[in-house]
Order: C-alpha cells, then sequence, then structure tokens
C-alpha cells in the first residue's frame, strides 16, 4: 500500500474501528470511614476473538471491576466479564455474549520501526459517531516506564494523541493491522505515550486463556544501553552492557543486592550489549528459572544470582 494512498488508509480505518469498543467498569473501594464507595472507570477495547466474544484491554481499566459495560461501535451496550489479566504487561482479557462482533487482526509488533505511522484509536466515551481516531510515528521501541502500578517493560512509545479513555485501545499500521494495545500516558509532557506490543500481547492472552493469568518472568529493573560516549563522558570502565537506572522495590533484582549504577555484561554467560539483549535474555525463561548475572560495580566484577518471579 502507498504511503499517501490516503482512501485506501481512511477504508482500512474505518474498518478497524468496527472492532473498537467502550469499557465502563465500576469497582468498589473503600474512604477514610470505611464505607464501600462505587467508582467508576473508562478506557476502551479491542475485539480480537469475534466468535467467543473475546475483548482485549488493559488490566488498570477493568482490574477489581463490580461490573463491566462494554458499548460496541453502533452504541449497543452489553455486559463483559473477566476472564484473566496479566499484570506485569497491563492486559487483560473480556468476554461478552453478543453476535454479529467483529475482529480487528493483530500483527507482528517484532517488525516495528521508529519512523513507522500509526493511529491510535479509542472509544472513550461511548459516544455516538463512534471511536476516535489519532496519528503520530513510533518515537522509540523498548521503553520501560514507571507508573502507579510499577514498572512495565518494553514499551513502544509514540507521538500519537493517547487521549484519556483511550487506555486499552489499539496502535494500528497503515494495513489496519494491530501492533501494539495503548496503555499509558506521561500527563505533564506532550506527544508521549506508550503502547504494550502486540506480541507481548499475544503472550498474554495466551497464558490467560490457558491458565487465567499471564505469568512472565520478572527481573525489576529499569536500564539503559551502555554507548561509547556515555561511557566517556561518565568516565565509566567498558563502553557496552546496560546501566542500572532503577531497581524495582521488592523484585528479585533488589533481592539479589542489584543497584542504580550496575552495569550488565552477562545474563548466563551471554553477552548483553544492548537494553534488547537483556530483555531477550529475560523473556527466554520461566517464572522460578534461576539465573546469574555478571555486572560491575565501580569497575569490580559482581555476579548475582536470583530465581525469576512473575506479577500474577
Amino acid at each position: 500500500m502507498s504511503l499517501y494512498d490516503e482512501n485506501k488508509v481512511l477504508e482500512v480505518i474505518e474498518k478497524v474501528t468496527k472492532s473498537v469498543v467502550n469499557i465502563s467498569s465500576v469497582r468498589v473501594v473503600r474512604n477514610l470511614f470505611y464505607q464501600a464507595v462505587p467508582v467508576a472507570g473508562m478506557g476502551s477495547g479491542t475485539i480480537f476473538d469475534a466468535d467467543k466474544g473475546l475483548i482485549l484491554t488493559n488490566n488498570h481499566v477493568v482490574g477489581g471491576a463490580e461490573k463491566i459495560s462494554v458499548t460496541l461501535w453502533n452504541n449497543q451496550v452489553i455486559e463483559g466479564d473477566i476472564v484473566g489479566s496479566c499484570v506485569a504487561r497491563d492486559i487483560a482479557v473480556v468476554k461478552v455474549e453478543a453476535k454479529e462482533l467483529r475482529s480487528a487482526d493483530l500483527g507482528d509488533s517484532d517488525k516495528l520501526r521508529v519512523g513507522q505511522r500509526v493511529y491510535a484509536i479509542g472509544n472513550p466515551f461511548g459516544l455516538s459517531g463512534g471511536p476516535t481516531v489519532t496519528s503520530g510515528v513510533i518515537s522509540a521501541l523498548n521503553r520501560t516506564i514507571e507508573s502507579d502500578r510499577g514498572l512495565i517493560e518494553n514499551l513502544v512509545q509514540t507521538d500519537a494523541a493517547i487521549n484519556p479513555g483511550n487506555s486499552g485501545g489499539p496502535l494500528v499500521d497503515l494495513e489496519g493491522k494491530i501492533v501494539a494495545i495503548s496503555t499509558a500516558i506521561i500527563p505533564f509532557a506532550q506527544g508521549i505515550g506508550f503502547a504494550v506490543p502486540i506480541n507481548s500481547a499475544k503472550t498474554c492472552t495466551t497464558d490467560i486463556l490457558t491458565e487465567g493469568t499471564g505469568k512472565r518472568p520478572w527481573l525489576g529493573v529499569v536500564g539503559l544501553t551502555l554507548t561509547e560516549e556515555i561511557a566517556r563522558y561518565y568516565g565509566l570502565p567498558v563502553g557496552h552492557g546496560v546501566i542500572v537506572t532503577k531497581v524495582g522495590e521488592g523484585s528479585p533484582a533488589e533481592f539479589a543486592g542489584m543497584t542504580q549504577g550496575d552495569i550488565i555484561l552477562e545474563v548466563d554467560n551471554v553477552e548483553t550489549l544492548s537494553i534488547e539483549d537483556l530483555v531477550r535474555e529475560i523473556r527466554k525463561r520461566k517464572v522460578g528459572d534461576k539465573i546469574r548475572i555478571f555486572a560491575l560495580r565501580n569497575g569490580k566484577e559482581h555476579f548475582f544470582e536470583l530465581k525469576l518471579r512473575g506479577i500474577p
């Protein structure tokens, strides 16, 4: 498809919007007087299996909800139930009972490239007229952010506007394939939004549908790829590896004694030249696997042995 064939792109986007839904949830919290108070939440979702009525969304949109209402593109409102969730990736699956649903096509996020054009689609309020659409590009890959829900790793960064209520909605490429699921925005900045790569979401949904939860191995560090330029600027002894910028509280890395400033060089004798290498090696493991990390701290060699945990 030509990048400039606008009519084709518009047809593709119009088709995808039929698979995007609004999700309204009600959860019960306790106030200062320990009284039960209902709190409403709102987000978006994507139908990925129309035959089974399965919808992909964010865990923070539906997690802990007592009641879930799903509004389709044609304003039909139906009740939804949580099938399961993957907290570590902020992914959840909701099931509805309805006929004539439309599934979205899931793409391959491993093929994403920085600068690639994408569209963020959401249905934040379930208003007549259907979902909203914003456009932008892939700004960066393999981002790790700290949210009020903890560390979220391996995210896609985009400048496509992810408006409040668009969480759980799809990030779509020019062919209309879902390449990521919108999850967070930086409220004090413009043009900075994050989404879960669809391949990560696929893995989560497989775990959810087979086990009820998505359990993925968790190391618990935020890292930065070390380059020769960074090493020279800070006077570091090596010009490659992953420099740890933050260690998650209660994480396997913290229990093993890792700290900010450590430079990770190897995982189980496999060289880690970049944050991508580190993420790749951790994903090869399973929850409960033991790993050995070789790192430098203040120029001295350190070995850390730890057991990977999963966040249910």
